[in-house]
């Protein structure tokens, strides 16, 4: 098996720990507006994945400035990082609305902008941001089928969309639309989901330019559906999961060529009973809100977990008597994002050798506002 994962000087890094491979990373990035053909405009990619500052300066170094956010943390993240557009794709309600205002004034030269799917909230914001003397572009949410959050596309939707268009303090910036059940295997069949989903969502963008109401931008896609939503049109698209990738994406999605950027490092601390390694990676250092498989073996394919907990993780394998205990064991995550969100930092890959930690600032949920 092609070792390009393995670091010399892992005797050096602890674990459980999460490994970042450089060069992967920027490949990802290349990919990404590679599928926009050069487009660098229509990209705008989701930071929940990563949450790392230095992943941004990697985007911009390629000419990416807008991205988009789910906390508040994320989004100042992305702004001390040199982003100059960030789209909070999140509702802010509470005193995540006064924190989104200070939040665009500690940052004035900064484009940020949210979403909506609620009249209330709409006005309690449009309220925040005239008493704060600011003008907020807000999104309207919507909803294409996943009924986690956003509006139907229906009269209804028009009609908020009028009213968030007079209210003082809010700039109608378009519509937002994230088709996260949008999972099919097969590209053909995923690309049929697609186009049915956002039928209603482009007739409701034309009623609202019919009206003469401004809806200047469009935000679409999720990681599945992003070369889809590449092809479709000339709107923006926010793929997250793309950037590091993870075993999940990879086995389901086989069109989507992106590279394992992230790793997570475990090791043998205990050999039980015969056939099964304990290994230091518990739920506390590997997302576990999936059935099991939730991390795939690189040198040991047919693990399968037994237990999982804290922080333990027993595996039964035929090759068991092969290890002892100390030894290393790469895995790639089911589930990147919240695996990320568990680690601190990661340690960075540079030519089979740990050169370097990246803090992942964004996993935090306040980090100065």
């Amino acid at each position: 098996m092609n070792s390009w994962y393995k670091v010399s000087n892992i005797g050096e890094i602890p674990s459980p720990s999460l490994l970042v491979y450089a060069a992967s990373v920027e490949d990802n990035i290349v990919k990404m507006i590679s599928l926009l053909n050069g487009e660098v405009s229509r990209l705008r990619p989701h930071m929940k994945t990563h949450k790392m500052p230095e992943i941004i300066k990697l985007h911009l170094k390629h000419g990416v400035t807008k991205f988009k956010c789910a906390t508040i943390a994320e989004a100042e993240m992305t702004a001390s990082a040199g982003a100059t557009d960030i789209l909070l794709a999140y509702p802010p309600v509470g005193p995540n609305v006064s924190r989104f205002c200070a939040l665009m004034k500690l940052f004035p030269k900064v484009k940020f902008s949210t979403v909506t799917d609620c009249k209330s909230a709409l006005d309690d914001l449009s309220q925040a941001a005239a008493a704060a003397q600011l003008n907020i572009p807000v999104y309207l949410d919507v909803d294409c089928g996943q009924h986690r959050t956003g509006i139907a596309p229906d009269e209804h939707a028009d009609d908020l969309y009028a009213h968030l268009a007079e209210l003082p303090g809010i700039i109608p910036a378009g519509l937002h639309a994230y088709d996260g059940h949008i999972h099919d295997h097969d590209p053909i069949s995923r690309e049929s989901r697609v186009n049915e989903a956002f039928a209603d969502v482009d007739r409701l963008r034309d009623r609202l330019l019919a009206r003469g109401l401004p809806a200047p931008n469009f935000v679409a896609s999720g990681t599945p559906t992003f070369a889809i939503h590449a092809r479709r049109g000339q709107y923006e698209c926010s793929p997250g999961t793309s950037v590091l990738w993870d075993y999940g994406y990879g086995i389901r999605y086989s069109d989507l060529d992106f590279n394992l950027a992230a790793l997570v490092l475990t090791r043998v601390i205990g050999k039980p009973t015969p056939g099964h390694l304990t290994l230091d990676l518990g739920h506390k250092s590997i997302a576990s809100e999936m059935p099991h498989p939730r991390v795939w073996f690189l040198d040991l394919p047919d693990a399968t977990a037994v237990m999982h907990s804290e922080e333990h993780l027993v595996v039964q394998t035929e090759c068991a008597d092969n290890f002892k205990v100390g030894d290393v064991l790469y895995g790639i995550p089911w589930h990147i994002c919240p695996t990320v969100a568990l680690h601190s930092k990661a340690y960075v890959v540079r030519d089979g050798e740990v050169t370097e930690t990246w803090q992942i600032e964004g996993r935090t949920r306040q980090i100065t506002i």
